[in-house]
């Protein structure tokens, strides 16, 4: 099936990412802040980059694949609805991670609250987030590649397990020695292979005798299949996307602000931040963001999409949906020629080294700073803290092999996510921009939604979207309360940290303190902004499809839309300051 040049292909591949990742070495073993955040000096483009390949997993075309032959092209919509809240974290929180200068998200938690219970908030997430969610992600991860290897060599599960294994250890090894320097350079390659052989890719399949092209493509599948929107239905029924009411409020009004989701944390978080934190400093951190956004929702999919669409005629005997997902490694299997198999393989193990270096250098910070170094020694040498890191992530890999080996399908673990962290976003958004939050308004708004969920799901019965809207109402509802019935956090510790921050909005008790009662607020610029960017985003998005599909007055329309949406940007950007740096 792989040829000798093939095999070429990849075992250069692996020689030249592991030597890059190692040749940081040094540098990264220097302190946490080398370790964990690259020395705070990455460009805009470096971060951005490493932000998009993190996202671009071993599974992701998979599961685009499934989504389009289920659904069409409106099948993403249950992904490209986060985008509001991405570009709510570029313009309203990447300058302030950038500026609070913490080394992970969960030191946030002390920077912005005090006592015992911000103490305890900060412990719980750094093994919640860092050891248990993780190594869950890592599963998944493995998973997928397992999947790959199984549909493209006839690998059976057992084997695949012990594969996924030894390719762990090797990123282990790398990202244990180099840190982020070595993760975010190694992303910066794993994520242009990766672009290049899924574009290659839809081109070969494209160009089959079976397909003859675009336009063989698309006298060849149901015109429902190239909708780019879904359709609103009082039920569930449909060909393309069909959501009913209920569904369509809650992913396009809710979701992307409600519900914490890793990601795409509303106010940033996760991989995110971290890269935000590496940045160079404001203006480099903003630009990351934004350039993650632009590419992970306009660059990145249409080569997927376009292989996912010509599995419905290369593959007809395969049923739309899950089984669609071997339908894209048949593609790779009997399409391409010798030399590109290699590196569309090349371009799956970059996707999944990418995915797990960075989760295991995430976890890693979290188990260090915020475990280690705050509740077991606080005295901790630079030396030490350097090794305890890479112990960490090493013990992160070994929990990762031993988790993925106990899954069999997590498909309905991110229906779960969603709905055990709805309600917990506006107090992630709010913390920032509202001085009265507390330590306890996140906690409880950390533990109730599971209290909901388990009472909508086992009592009630009930399925999403109700049991999303009743989780959110309760959440809410609960720390609002119990955000008045516990005192403020102390007003000289909200007076450092606004005074380290300059955040905006609701501050005024505490901005009173200061010299900056009178300054004009950028909020209504910055709304402006997020509102454009978005506008622009989707444009370009459109503009891309209706340029494949020859749609040519469409794509003058989505053209214009996104040059006056950028123009708006270019405009507000500069009067909100945010890029001042």
């Amino acid at each position: 099936m792989l040829t000798t040049l093939d095999w070429a292909v990849i075992g250069g591949f692996l020689v030249l990412i592991v030597g890059i990742g190692l040749s940081f070495t040094q540098k990264a073993g220097k302190n946490l802040n080398n370790f964990f955040l690259g020395g705070r000096n990455f460009p805009w483009y470096i971060a951005g980059i490493s932000m998009v390949a993190t996202t671009f997993a071993a599974d992701t075309p998979l599961a685009v694949a499934e989504l389009v032959t289920k659904n069409g092209i409106s099948g993403n919509w249950l992904w490209w609805n986060f985008l509001a809240g991405g570009m709510l974290t570029t313009f309203f929180f990447a300058n302030l991670w950038r500026r609070a200068n913490v080394l992970t998200e969960v030191e946030l938690i002390e920077l912005r609250y005090t006592g015992r219970a911000a103490a305890f908030l900060r412990g719980f997430k750094a093994i919640y987030l860092g050891l248990f969610l993780n190594v869950i992600i890592i599963g998944w991860v493995n998973l997928a590649l397992m999947t790959l290897l199984e549909g493209f060599f006839g690998i059976p599960q057992e084997t695949g397990l012990l594969i996924c294994g030894g390719f762990m250890l090797l990123v282990a090894l790398y990202s244990s020695l180099s840190g982020l320097l070595g993760v975010a350079m190694t992303d910066a390659i794993q994520f242009v292979v990766a672009m290049i052989s899924t574009i290659l890719l839809a081109v070969y399949v494209l160009g089959t005798e079976q397909v003859g092209g675009i336009d063989g493509l698309m006298a060849q599948t149901p015109e429902w299949t190239r909708d780019f929107f879904p359709n609103i239905t009082s039920d569930n029924i449909g060909q393309n996307l069909a959501l009913g009411i209920g569904s369509f409020v809650a992913y396009f009004s809710f979701v992307w602000w409600a519900s914490w989701y890793p990601g795409a944390e509303p106010g940033g978080g996760g991989y995110v931040a971290q890269r935000i934190m590496s940045a160079k400093n404001e203006k480099h951190a903003v630009y990351a963001t934004l350039f993650f956004q632009i590419a992970h929702y306009c660059i990145r999919p249409w080569p997927w999409i376009l292989v996912a669409l010509a599995i419905l005629v290369l593959y007809p005997e395969l049923e739309g949906g899950a089984e669609a997902k071997i339908g894209y490694v048949y593609a790779m299997r009997d399409y391409l020629p010798s030399g590109l198999k290699g590196l569309l393989l090349v371009a799956f193990f970059a996707a999944y080294m990418s995915t797990i270096s960075t989760q295991l250098n995430w976890g890693a910070s979290y188990l260090t700073n915020d475990l280690y170094l705050r509740f077991i020694n606080k005295k901790a040498s630079d030396k030490q803290q350097v090794n305890i890191a890479r112990i960490s992530t090493v013990l992160l890999t070994i929990v990762g092999i031993f988790v993925a080996s106990k899954i069999e399908s997590i498909s309905g673990m991110w229906g779960f996510l969603i709905e055990c962290g709805a309600g917990l976003g506006l107090v992630l958004i709010l913390r920032w921009y509202w001085w009265r939050i507390n330590a306890w308004s996140e906690i409880t708004a950390t533990i109730a939604p599971f209290i909901a969920f388990a009472f909508s799901k086992f009592v009630l019965q009930w399925e999403f979207p109700n049991s999303f809207f009743l989780t959110v109402g309760f959440t809410t509802i609960s720390w609002l309360v119990v955000t008045y019935l516990t005192p403020p956090t102390n007003r000289e510790h909200l007076l450092a940290f606004y005074n380290k921050v300059r955040p905006e909005g609701a501050w005024h008790p505490i901005k009173e303190l200061t010299n900056q009662s009178g300054e004009k607020s950028k909020l209504p610029y910055l709304f402006i902004c997020w509102f454009a960017s978005i506008c622009m985003t989707y444009s370009i998005l459109f503009l891309m499809g209706k340029l494949i599909f020859k749609d040519w007055q469409a794509s003058m329309m989505w053209g214009g839309i996104a040059l006056v949406s950028f123009i708006i940007l270019r405009i507000f950007l500069g009067r909100t300051k945010i890029l001042s740096d």
